[in-house]
């Protein structure tokens, strides 16, 4: 049979939302690519998505509901039909209702997949249950605070804008990790001849590309941004027409905070020395449009929130949002070009539930009461691995008396402590539509393939629960393409224009932006808003971040070969993984007698998790460096990194605080 070829959407949490072609021959996918027409990421593909195949069609796929016929984490399970799978979940689901009320059931799901439909499709069904609700805020709550506290919804610049820019900060971001595309616009402005700076607590593999690398001691970037501040008032480097016609606050920020911040202090807070500080400062005020590029990883610390919204003040004083290729680009929204309270379906919650933040589901698991958790549906999520506090949520999965369902497309680590497992379709077996965090495309894909095994997506599990539950809504007799239907028809206004044939084709279609979008502030008060008088700290300012007794900052950072936990299922990207290491400058090693190559504990007072020591000058003293997650069957012992990361929440936006942690390493043979 001759291959066809059909188009999809990569479907992974990363900004892109990549177009892809997919080789189809006898109902199965043979090859993956990216789609050149794409006007954003042009056919190009990270190492993980290049053969996207593999994982589709992986040995490892779950192909039938399974049983738990062992204890819960060994992974013993047998085969059953999906009919029993769903009765059996009904039947234990009344009785816990029955005894302690629905609430006593939790959801949790996050990012595995990013299509609008099968992402979101079942809080409507929570809803009407009336479970426990989710705060999802594992990734990036608290930058989009930070954000929202100085721009209000004001439209994110385009990605395009980069290119133009003469001076980029790439800051808090290891951009050939997680961002490869708009590193294209990068380098289209090197070649014009950009100066390009990367902000970092290590020499992550982006440094590689980068003119100059500041290294600042972790969750201390609020106080650098305060610094650079302080010189270009200074200076004189401040543009005071852009202040006077787009800007609150500025005079109250120059003689309450900035006095506060000279460089020598600054210095002493974040480790750059002097020297480095006022050239980078001095040559970000004097570029025409500088552009600042701004990670998630700054925004997961106890100060997160007030670390993004300093920074973000930053623009405003050197007038880059007035300029073509100037400005800072922390995220882009789009969710308001879809009707997306048609999938949510918030109006199916009767009454107020509570809500569960998703960085404490350890103690929620163990400790929570009234009602307790008795029953948890985990959906395109592995907490197990992912989530902080590992060791308090492998303590809770372990309760006999927690009802765990999984749907999923792997056996993860999540998955081992299920009493029911279900299995899931990939991207590529069922039909969603998609929006990008990092560009102003939207794209709908149909389903390429069929389901491999029994797998079922997301949606069509939720209509067999509802209709085992009895609920008689409209709502969940929809087919998905029903509900894509509802998302983009009629057209919201941002949709207005929009080639909608185009887009039901399958075709990416970019979202118009005003002309004068940059310089059209969506605050309160109209203009950037320095000063925030809703805000408990009307002003920014620095505070440490929380931090433990412990000599070293850790830093769990991306790996160019998985994405979270996802990926862990390919050998051939588990091979270039390699292992688990740790990674620590030289002379911290000296300090301690370890040495290159060595199996190390890395431990605090919440776990302790072996790595393999690795000796490297692009780690500064007083950190250590881990890159991607693995699973804990690739692990020596039964904890992975997030047993040594907190349940603490971010200073506003109830955020995670992955990387404000400390820990100490001793050898192995130590223990």
């Amino acid at each position: 049979m001759n291959p066809e070829l059909k188009r999809s959407v990569c479907p992974y949490d990363c900004p892109d939302a990549c177009g892809l072609l997919v080789e189809v021959v006898d109902g199965q996918a043979v090859k993956v690519m990216g789609d050149p027409e794409h006007p954003f990421t042009k056919g190009t593909l990270c190492p993980k998505m290049v053969h996207y195949e593999r994982t589709v069609h992986s040995p490892q796929r779950l192909t039938q509901p399974l049983l738990r016929i062992g204890e819960k984490g060994t992974g013993q399970y047998k085969p059953i039909s999906w009919d029993e799978g769903i009765q059996v979940i009904v039947d234990r689901w009344k009785g816990i209702m029955a005894q302690y009320g629905a609430e006593a059931i939790l959801p949790y799901s996050y990012a595995g997949t990013m299509g609008t439909v099968q992402r979101n499709c079942g809080e409507g069904f929570f809803h009407r249950l009336g479970a426990s609700r989710l705060a999802r805020t594992i990734c990036s709550s608290s930058k989009g605070y930070g954000w929202a506290s100085v721009m209000g919804d004001t439209l994110a610049p385009h990605p395009d804008e980069v290119g133009k820019s003469d001076f980029i900060l790439l800051w808090g971001t290891n951009a050939l990790a997680t961002n490869i595309h708009l590193l294209n616009k990068v380098r289209e402005a090197k070649k014009r001849g950009a100066s390009i700076w990367l902000i970092d607590t290590y020499e992550n593999p982006t440094a590689r590309m980068v003119d100059q690398v500041v290294l600042v001691r972790p969750g201390t970037d609020g106080a650098l941004a305060l610094g650079i501040m302080h010189i270009l008032v200074r200076e004189g480097l401040i543009d005071q027409a852009f202040m006077d016609r787009f800007v609150q606050g500025f005079e109250q920020l120059r003689k309450e905070v900035l006095p506060n911040y000279p460089p020598d202090k600054v210095s002493q807070i974040t480790g750059i020395e002097v020297k480095l500080l006022e050239e980078m400062a001095v040559h970000y005020g004097k570029s025409y449009a500088p552009f600042i590029v701004l990670g998630s990883g700054l925004c997961r610390y106890g100060n997160g929130a007030m670390t993004v919204r300093t920074i973000t003040c930053l623009p405003a004083l050197v007038g880059a949002w007035g300029k073509p290729g100037g400005g800072l680009l922390a995220s882009i929204s789009t969710g308001m070009a879809f009707h997306s309270e048609r999938v949510t379906r918030n109006d199916l919650l009767k009454e107020p539930t509570r809500v569960v933040n998703m960085n404490q589901l350890g103690y929620a698991l163990t400790e929570l009461s009234n009602p307790p958790i008795m029953g948890m549906y985990v959906y395109h999520a592995n907490p197990a691995v992912v989530a902080p506090d590992q060791t308090m949520i492998l303590k809770g999965l372990r309760r006999e008396d927690l009802f765990t369902v999984v749907h999923e497309r792997f056996m993860t680590d999540t998955a081992r402590y299920a009493d029911i497992i279900l299995p899931a379709t990939s991207s590529l077996e069922h039909a969603d539509i998609y929006r990008s965090y990092g560009h102003y495309g939207i794209q709908k894909a149909a389903a390429v393939i069929p389901p491999v095994g029994e797998a079922k997506s997301n949606w069509e599990v939720f209509q067999l629960l509802a209709q085992a539950i009895g609920f008689e809504e409209d709502f969940f007799q929809q087919t998905t393409d029903d509900l894509i239907h509802q998302l983009v028809d009629p057209p919201t206004p941002w949709l207005e224009g929009v080639d909608m044939a185009k887009l039901h084709a399958g075709r990416l279609v970019e979202l118009s932006l005003p002309e004068d979008y940059k310089t059209t502030f969506l605050t309160p008060s109209g203009k950037i808003e320095l000063y925030n008088p809703t805000e408990a700290e009307p002003l920014p300012r620095y505070f440490e971040p929380y931090g433990d007794d412990a000599p070293f900052y850790l830093m769990s950072a991306p790996s160019l070969y998985s994405l979270n936990s996802s990926f862990n299922e390919r050998p051939d990207l588990l091979r270039k993984k390699e292992a688990a290491y740790l990674q620590m400058n030289p002379k911290d090693a000296e300090t301690k007698n370890l040495l290159e190559g060595q199996k190390v504990i890395a431990f605090n007072e919440r776990g302790e998790v072996p790595f393999i020591l690795k000796l490297t000058m692009t780690v500064p003293q007083g950190v250590v460096v881990t890159e991607g997650l693995f699973s804990m069957e690739t692990m020596s012992r039964d904890s992975t990194v997030n047993a040594l990361t907190s349940q603490r929440l971010t200073d506003r936006a109830a955020g995670s605080t992955l990387y404000d942690v400390k820990v100490d390493v001793r050898l192995w043979e130590s223990i």
